[in-house]
């Protein structure tokens, strides 16, 4: 091989390298400009994650929501489904009551006047004790105060023994279903004393 062969191959040797290097310079080059679009890709990816994350948990709260809500609607059916049915029994208990109030005092009418009378309180509390197996709780609230929640004032009328604002007389008795007034107690409430007056000649 001669010398000027040799030149040339040592020539094109040194061209491949030096392509070689720019080739890779290039590359390199690509890489630093793809880096930041990567990063900037990567950043978009994450805040997409989070936003998927915060979407999931807010629609797990809301199912805990609505599970919790049936959850009561179911309690609260259960305890009232009978309020309809108990609300149309009372009249019964209402006439039994008032069938045993029309016997009293009237003992010395006889022995079919005692049977009768002893029947229906028979009657009468088999009944009360059937509603209280499915928790309805009678009302009677002689003595006690007025509570508008419970009861239905029908008068006002002075009362000297009783304290102002007190039940002195249940006109009709109310019920309630599970601690809910089904229907509330008729009452005659005690007035106070110095309560002002209604001057009726004007």
């Amino acid at each position: 091989m001669s010398a000027d062969e040799k030149r040339n191959e040592q020539v094109e040797e040194r061209n491949e390298a030096a392509e070689a290097a720019a080739e890779e310079q290039a590359a390199g080059n690509q890489d630093a400009e793809q880096s930041p679009e990567q990063g900037s890709e990567l950043d978009v990816l994450q805040q997409k994650l989070q936003e998927y994350q915060e979407q999931a948990l807010r629609a797990q709260a809301e199912m805990q929501n609505v599970r919790r809500r049936a959850e009561i609607d179911v309690e609260k059916a259960h305890k009232f489904a009978l309020e309809k049915f108990v609300k149309e029994l009372l009249p019964v208990a209402d006439s039994l009551e008032k069938a045993v109030e029309s016997t009293e005092g009237h003992e010395n009418a006889g022995e079919l006047v005692a049977s009768i009378r002893e029947g229906v309180e028979m009657t009468l509390t088999l009944f009360m004790n059937s509603l209280k197996k499915f928790n309805v709780e009678q009302l009677n609230p002689v003595g006690e105060p007025f509570d508008p929640q419970q009861h239905e004032a029908m008068s006002m009328v002075p009362a000297p023994d009783a304290e102002p604002n007190t039940v002195v007389a249940v006109v009709q008795k109310g019920y309630l279903l599970n601690g809910r007034v089904v229907r509330p107690a008729m009452v005659v409430v005690a007035k106070a004393e110095d309560a002002p007056k209604i001057d009726e000649q004007a």
